[in-house]
């Protein structure tokens, strides 16, 4: 019996041990409550871009020609994009001459590059349902993101600025 009270004694202990260690965090360590967002979230921030998709962005002139493409966004500690590396010229990255300009030299657009080859339909409406032709993409599908950027200048006119360089080493 003495051994009985012993082991129920000592079970006793050790359950209820875990429990009495446990205790509540102070109110300044715990961890902050996180706030739901609002149903209309995506409709709140409709027309922001996401960062992730504008790098690898292609950057024309005004002449629809290719220039390069975004390789890069330099963000200050408070979050305010400083400066667009934009990789000119190269083929796979190599023998592109990188240059950083201000966000403000850019215009980005969400329309597709209209080029010379492009063919102009005569015919606007659908002469089966009488609906308007459409041409271009949907937008929803394009949504957080540009088609392309228009900035000043020509390959050569670029590829004469300096050299943008993330350190001495490169």
């Amino acid at each position: 019996m003495k051994s009985f009270l012993a082991v129920a004694l000592l079970g006793t202990a050790v359950i209820g041990g875990g429990a009495f260690a446990q205790s509540t965090q102070p109110a300044d360590r715990a961890a902050p409550a996180v706030t739901a967002q609002p149903a209309d979230a995506k409709m709140a921030l409709k027309g922001n871009w996401r960062a992730s998709k504008l790098i690898g962005l292609n950057v024309y002139n005004e002449a629809n020609e290719k220039l390069g493409d975004i390789n890069e966004l330099l963000v200050d500690k408070s979050g305010k994009i400083n400066a667009v590396v934009i990789g000119i010229g190269g083929f796979l990255g190599m023998g592109e001459h990188d240059i950083a300009v201000s966000m403000d030299k850019l215009k980005f657009v969400e329309e597709p590059v209209r080029t010379s080859s492009s063919s102009t339909s005569t015919n606007s409406r659908d002469t089966t349902t009488g609906a308007a032709s459409t041409n271009t993409t949907n937008r929803n599908a394009n949504d957080w993101v540009p088609d392309h950027a228009v900035m000043s200048g020509n390959k050569e006119q670029l590829k004469a600025l300096p050299q943008f360089k993330y350190s001495d080493y490169n």
